[in-house]
């Protein structure tokens, strides 16, 4: 599932090609892509309006238009192509939008989870999921007090609760392993267990994981890639997920993979020991 980084790329690849652009039609194939309002009052209420500006919150490209923010969550496999206007449609192109450059903006998505949403800018923090959202990870409420305050009853492992949009939004399973790895912090330890060392390394690490990866244009893992097939580069720099069996870069010790919370899971068992 394409996390922060790659939302980002997304968006940032996205933005060259779309702001200043019209959409005069939008038409949907799989009507469960359309998660508010109906497929009918999206192709309806879309027309002719133009796209001003991207913007991302945690996992969600936001395309800010005349009246409007349409919300896109690209869950496991969307993604999005620009093509000619001759164009014939492919099985798993979902929805497809004219614009006013004789161009075509087309949502693809294999396993059909993706979701948009199309909000009346007033009305964006009632209805839809980014009221749901918690601290983008640059913000500077992002702090040790925010935290502390979240995890204080959070009797979870720190690794499923690094995963709560409802508290960080945008971290992904990758990057959380990479995030408690260099933190040296074992994913296990339940979260109100944590000092106010360990939850400043979080948010150091939070920050410095994912710039990194925004930069190398994130991390592509099997069928993932972002606009038009481009492939991010951050996989080359991981240092434990999807390392099972690897030797651990500071200690030399064997990368170890669990489940926790249901997801996979990789840390070094020395440098991430479990305090008693």
């Amino acid at each position: 599932m394409p996390e922060l980084p790659e939302v980002e790329t997304v968006k940032n690849a996205l933005k060259e090609k779309l702001v200043g652009r019209v959409i005069l039609s939008a038409l949907v194939y799989w009507d469960n892509i359309i998660a508010y309002p109906s497929r009918k009052e999206f192709e309806e209420k879309i027309k002719n309006q133009r796209i001003n500006f991207l913007e991302r919150r945690g996992k969600f490209i936001l395309f800010v238009l005349d009246d409007y923010i349409l919300i896109s969550h690209l869950r496991m496999e969307g993604k999005y192509y620009f093509k000619d206007k001759d164009y014939l449609k492919e099985k798993h192109n979902h929805v497809i939008f004219t614009l006013d450059n004789d161009t075509l903006l087309v949502y693809d998505d294999t396993r059909k989870f993706g979701k948009m949403y199309l909000i009346e800018k007033d009305k964006i923090d009632k209805v839809g999921p980014l009221s749901k959202l918690g601290c983008e990870p640059f913000s500077f409420e992002l702090n040790v007090s925010y935290l502390r305050k979240k995890y204080k009853n959070k009797k979870l492992p720190i690794k499923t609760v690094l995963l709560d949009q409802s508290i960080i939004t945008g971290i992904g399973n990758i990057y959380a392993d990479e995030i408690l790895y260099l933190s040296k912090i074992n994913p296990l330890t339940k979260a109100l267990d944590l000092t106010d060392d360990n939850l400043d390394d979080i948010i150091t690490n939070t920050r410095c994981v994912l710039n990194d990866a925004i930069s190398l244009g994130g991390t592509t893992i099997h069928s993932y890639k972002s606009v038009d097939g481009i492939s991010g580069k951050f996989q080359n720099c991981l240092l434990v997920h999807g390392k099972e069996g690897s030797s651990c870069n500071v200690c030399m010790e064997k990368i170890v993979k669990i489940k926790v919370g249901g997801r996979g899971t990789y840390y070094c068992p020395n440098c991430q020991k479990l305090k008693k």
